[in-house]
């Protein structure tokens, strides 16, 4: 029986995840953004919260983790680094774990960048990566911790996963990522038609997640500052492509 997964929205602009396994009745939450929105869609399904795959530590992606906890006494898994503060941890999970909810198996990706502690995790069965704020569609996390050339690595870890996996992420950011990839890629084919699905998507209220990452892989500049075409359009022809990636963040930075 294929693992069923359900999105909704969360705080202002969050993405709240369970991802649930029919053979076992097991149910994870992938972060907890805050506990009402996910204790709704519990409710909505009649699932039973067992585990709770926590990406990062920023209190946007753990609010909700102490009263979920309370309730359904969760297994909590978060990434191994422990300097970092986040409440009632069961399991630590670092790069090549893989984390059992029920019968799913998710592979865990150290992605560090946006924060130095963050892991996405890799359902390969269900074709399926959960990305957090490391890869967004059309963008990418702001590098607050790590450093350009650590956040270009995470990206190519993503982007080494297969083309028909979906990529779900933390934050509805796609209109804005558009925008500004455009000014980068205005020829960009992938992306014109992207933008156009996009706009369409948001007027009508529907997320614009999950996307196939073959699509990303076409589309999203910064899944491509290896590519000379982007390189010449930030006049950085010639430079390595984490020096392009750092380049194309402090523009979106500022856009």
């Amino acid at each position: 029986m294929a693992a069923e997964i359900r999105l909704f929205p969360c705080l202002t602009d969050n993405f709240g995840y369970l991802i649930h396994d029919p053979a076992t009745k097991a149910t994870a939450s992938i972060d907890a953004p805050e506990a009402a929105p996910i204790l709704r869609a519990l409710e909505r399904e009649g699932w039973t919260l067992t585990d709770i795959l926590i990406t990062h530590h920023h209190h946007d992606h753990v609010g909700g983790v102490a009263e979920l906890k309370q309730k359904f006494g969760c297994r909590v898994v978060a990434p191994h680094d422990k300097s970092t503060k986040i409440a009632d941890v069961d399991l630590r999970a670092a790069q090549g774990d893989v984390v059992k909810v029920g019968s799913l198996l998710a592979r865990v990706l150290e992605t560090p960048g946006h924060t130095l502690d963050h892991i996405s995790y890799v359902f390969d069965t269900e074709k399926a990566v959960f990305a957090a704020d490391t890869l967004f569609s059309i963008g990418c996390g702001r590098v607050f911790e790590g450093t350009y050339p650590m956040m270009w690595d995470s990206l190519l870890k993503l982007r080494s996963l297969p083309d028909d996996f979906d990529l779900y992420c933390g934050h509805e950011y796609t209109a804005s990522n558009v925008k500004f990839a455009l000014t980068i890629e205005p020829d960009n084919a992938a992306l014109k038609a992207r933008a156009e699905q996009v706009t369409k998507l948001r007027a009508e209220g529907r997320p614009t997640i999950p996307v196939k990452l073959g699509n990303e892989k076409q589309a999203n500049v910064f899944l491509r500052a290896d590519e000379p075409s982007v390189a010449a359009s930030v006049r950085m022809k010639g430079a390595g492509a984490a020096e392009v990636f750092g380049e194309l963040r402090e523009r979106k930075n500022k856009s």
